[in-house]
């Protein structure tokens, strides 16, 4: 009978894992659709496969294909459309560029504040095909709008149209419509659809410079079918770095909004693999659920006043989508946790359910436990980059068979722990291991109250643990009833902390996978009475087989395919002012495309001023000397070049002499630029520009671009000593190379410059 319970607590602990994730997207089934007036996705999928056929980044001719198929759509809805171009300047990472964002308006019945729509539909350079990201933001908003003005029915609110241009390159387009455009001020919402990978489900993310309570109820009155969100995201997001579009409408134009942004199968992001066909279906419905339940209610509610003095804790629970309460809920949650403990402490040792001696034996397994489990999944993983030094190719960190690593280490997690407490299987008293769990859970929800806030439903276990506690104290419940109903007593605990050690991983890359590890040793401590065992070990001994397994598919699969392809590159680096030319590659492993330059003559290294300003600082790993090619370079005139009191006056132009994508500016001396502009348009808006050393400037050449004018004033006694690199991403059809192609298992390396002809020399100021 003891087999039994386990068997069914297992079969319990299964279904609710699988309720924790069918619940956060839709299913795709073919479609049904028996009016113009509901949402196609065929239609949707079509646009897709129009606008993803090739590499559509910011200056290519393919952008601009993209971009008139796009005007053309919104055209036909009988929308006015209007194509905004102008040059930004992103100061957080030195990048400009000339952006044409597609814009269009419905007009609202009223004249409250704006909804705005927005997505991008460049494509990173140079060999994504921005299927996903964004174009799978493209087609929801040109499908919807479709749907939306065929039902006739004017809304309240204006709605407006933004698909912005080089949001790839810096958030540039997003800036120049926030900066420029007088609609701006009109805006009261943003409704932001993006993408980190080709899959999964799309989690909502909210941005405003104040609280969340009012946004998040709005939200939850749109009544989304799949809200995948929770507050832990949300703090952690406004703790980092962001880089959204939305992001320049919160820190420029404070305006509140949503993303919306899938990140599963994150090994296609900004690849060439990021494709029609690779684009899950249901990612794209669960887009499609997020645009249809929020435009339809935003599109008729008051946004003049989103703002809140409140913020919300919120995560997805089981039945009602979305439990929530406010911050100031987490400190009498956790003070009521405390007090119900030590309670139950009291009664438990002056009943003789719990003894001194079991709970210091518990405190000691659990913190092996933890330590073990943390710790053999950061060296394992370090262990497998040494055995698979391809992974290391991989930049964003997740491999093409990570989700069978997830499972293998969620395995050999449970084994570690079903072997470090066989060690006190014998122990009468399982009531006493129950007790170091839940006081480590009240110590990180402590810590979580003074500075996470968000990720205050932490507390919901501890809650859950308790009751299991109470019962083990105060009822003398047989083992097999026990177990069972101390399962079903966990399921909250389950069905929140499944996604999450799924998510991790996915996101931030497998070198996270010791915070799944250790997430699943504090979820398997408040359960122990589920998974404790005093003489049969069937339970560690199938999870450790399943570890077993899953390693060996991962091992198996650690390979490169046609569907799963090898990132690679090659890059020619041409020194203008000593006649010097290097081949160089980031690869850490090579393969037989980049084997035919860097043979056993290959240094190891990387080259001076040759690395492009890139989102991993990426270094090359080999180098060779090659024959210089002297191909041509820009054409440089100086303007202007005069000294005024103390300060000299420099503008001049740069004028392409073949197709150029990228012009980058290295100092290699600090360097205070005043006045500096770009085409006309102020740095820093206008004050004083410091770099100590390094890229100042990254100029990506738009369509509109045929060159490109800098302007500044520095202090005299200033030294110049600037270097500028141009680049182009055309070494693979130059005439002056014969490099063998890729085969179909190979793809261009994303996220550095690649296939390029990097032209390097000092300007001459």
């Amino acid at each position: 009978m003891k087999a039994f319970s386990s068997l069914v607590s297992v079969l319990i602990i299964i279904g609710v894992v699988y309720w924790s994730f069918s619940d956060l997207k839709p299913t795709f089934s073919p479609e049904k659709i028996s009016s113009k007036n509901e949402f196609s996705i065929n239609n949707a999928l079509f646009h897709l496969k129009k606008i993803s056929k090739k590499a559509h980044y910011t200056g290519s001719k393919n952008h601009k294909e993209v971009q008139n198929y796009i005007v053309n759509e919104l055209q036909k809805m009988g929308l006015e459309t209007e194509i905004q171009t102008q040059t930004a300047i992103n100061k957080k990472w030195f990048a400009a560029t000339t952006t044409e964002n597609i814009l269009a308006r419905i007009k609202g019945s009223e004249n409250g504040k704006a909804l705005l729509l927005l997505t991008h539909y460049d494509s990173n350079p140079h060999s994504s095909l921005g299927a996903s990201d964004a174009g799978s933001g493209v087609v929801t908003i040109l499908e919807g709008i479709r749907v939306f003005l065929e039902k006739n029915k004017q809304p309240k609110n204006d709605i407006i149209i933004l698909i912005s241009d080089a949001e790839e390159l810096g958030l540039l387009g997003a800036q120049a419509f926030v900066d420029e455009h007088s609609w701006t001020k009109d805006i009261g919402l943003v409704l932001n659809f993006e993408a980190r990978g080709s899959g999964g489900p799309s989690y909502m993310l909210m941005e405003t410079n104040g609280k969340n309570s009012k946004l998040l109820s709005e939200f939850l009155k749109a009544k989304p079918n799949y809200p995948a969100t929770n507050s832990l995201m949300y703090s952690i997001y406004k703790k980092l770095p962001n880089d959204t579009d939305l992001t320049v409408f919160r820190e420029n134009a404070d305006i509140n909004g949503f993303n919306f942004a899938f990140i599963g199968d994150h090994f296609d992001y900004h690849t060439a693999q990021d494709s029609y066909e690779r684009l899950d279906r249901e990612t794209l419905l669960h887009q499609v659920d997020y645009f249809t339940t929020t435009v339809n209610y935003f599109a008729n509610s008051d946004l003049e006043n989103l703002n809140s003095d409140e913020d919300f804790v919120y995560v997805n629970f089981p039945f009602v989508k979305l439990a929530t309460y406010p911050f100031s809920w987490v400190k009498p949650m956790l003070i009521i946790a405390i007090v119900v403990f030590l309670t139950l402490l009291s009664f438990g040792i002056k009943k003789r359910k719990l003894s001194l001696k079991g709970i210091l034996k518990g405190f000691g397994m659990f913190i092996v436990a933890i330590l073990l489990c943390g710790g053999i999944s950061f060296g394992l993983w370090k262990l497998l980059l040494v055995i698979h030094p391809a992974y290391k190719d991989i930049l964003h960190g997740f491999t093409y068979n990570g989700y069978q690593y997830i499972l293998a280490f969620v395995f050999l997690n449970l084994w570690v722990l079903f072997k470090v407490y066989k060690y006190i299987s014998k122990h009468e008293k399982t009531t006493d291991l129950i007790i170091a769990p839940i006081l480590i859970w009240l110590v990180i929800n402590f810590f979580i109250n003074a500075s996470l806030k968000g990720a205050g439903f932490f507390i919901i276990p501890v809650f859950s643990a308790l009751i299991i506690l109470a019962i083990a104290i105060f009822m003398d419940l047989e083992e097999k009833s026990k177990r069972i109903l101390f399962t079903i007593i966990s399921i909250p605990t389950i069905y929140i902390f499944a996604p999450l050690i799924k998510m991790f991983p996915v996101g931030l890359g497998l070198k996270i996978l010791f915070v799944s590890g250790i997430l699943i040793a504090l979820v398997f401590g408040l359960m122990i009475f589920t998974f404790h065992q005093k003489k049969t070990f069937w339970m560690q001994k199938t999870v450790g087989l399943f570890a077993i397994i899953f390693f060996g598919i991962a091992t198996y699969n650690s390979g490169f395919s046609v569907d799963h392809k090898k990132p690679n590159s090659i890059v020619y680096i041409q020194n203008s002012d000593d006649k010097t030319a290097y081949f160089g590659t980031y690869n850490a492993t090579l393969d037989d495309y980049t084997k035919q330059i860097f043979d056993k003559n290959a240094a190891k290294g990387s080259i001076v001023n040759a690395e492009t300003k890139s989102k991993y600082n990426t270094r090359f790993n080999y180098h060779k000397k090659t024959e210089f090619r002297n191909i041509i370079s820009s054409n440089i005139e100086t303007d202007l070049d005069t000294i005024i009191g103390n300060k000299r006056f420099i503008e001049f132009t740069i004028t392409p002499e073949k197709k150029v994508n990228k012009l980058e500016f290295i100092t290699k001396k600090e360097l205070k630029l005043h006045q500096f502009k770009v085409n006309d348009v102020l740095v820093n808006e206008g004050k004083s520009y410091n770099v100590k050393s390094g890229t100042f400037l990254v100029y990506h050449l738009g369509n509109q671009d045929k060159e490109v004018t800098l302007s500044f004033s520095i202090l005299n006694e200033t030294e110049l000593d600037v270097i500028l690199n141009e680049i182009s991403y055309d070494l693979l059809e130059n005439p002056n190379f014969s490099i063998t192609p890729r085969t179909e298992e190979m793809m261009p390396m994303p996220f550095v410059t690649n296939d390029a002809i990097i032209i390097s020399k000092k300007l001459k100021l």
